[in-house]
């Protein structure tokens, strides 16, 4: 094999690579807060990347299998030259085949049990989510959303 058959080739540029890698080391707190319910097979066994280039975007996760990428939009994309941006990357999205979930920064810091719920039924499966016993869950879980449903809070 020469050493030229060994190199890599790769269909993103080198700026978009490397600014997708730095995305990866500094998460936001909202994006490490879904990274840690999708990662390792944890929704539904569903495969998600983060920070994952996809043509002239780094889009925040990512189940190729599901064809389904997850957004999280922090207060900059509610402006009005953001959401045009959005719209166009959408578009783009959409055009190859991809579904895109967004949920803003808020929602994820107070319901991050309905985010996760709602990944999971755009998977296509009944919500299989972290177990307590593996750090999820918990008051703000599975099983204390039930609690407080059944005591009618």
């Amino acid at each position: 094999m020469t050493p030229e058959s060994k190199t890599p080739t790769w269909r993103t540029s080198t700026k978009l690579r490397v600014r997708s890698r730095s995305l990866r080391r500094s998460l936001t707190e909202t994006e490490r807060i879904i990274w840690y319910g999708v990662r390792a097979h944890r929704l539904n066994g569903a495969s998600f990347r983060r920070q994952t280039p996809i043509g002239p975007f780094i889009v925040d996760f990512v189940c190729q299998d599901a064809r389904l990428i997850v957004e999280i939009d922090g207060a900059q994309h509610f402006e009005a030259e953001h959401e045009k941006r959005d719209v166009r990357r959408d578009t783009y999205l959409r055009e190859r085949g991809y579904r895109v979930l967004r949920f803003n920064n808020h929602d994820v810091m107070t319901n991050r049990q309905g985010v996760l719920e709602a990944i999971s039924t755009a998977l296509g499966a009944s919500p299989s989510l972290p177990s307590p016993a593996s750090g999820g869950g918990g008051e703000s879980g599975a099983s204390g959303l039930a609690n407080k449903a059944e005591q009618g809070a």
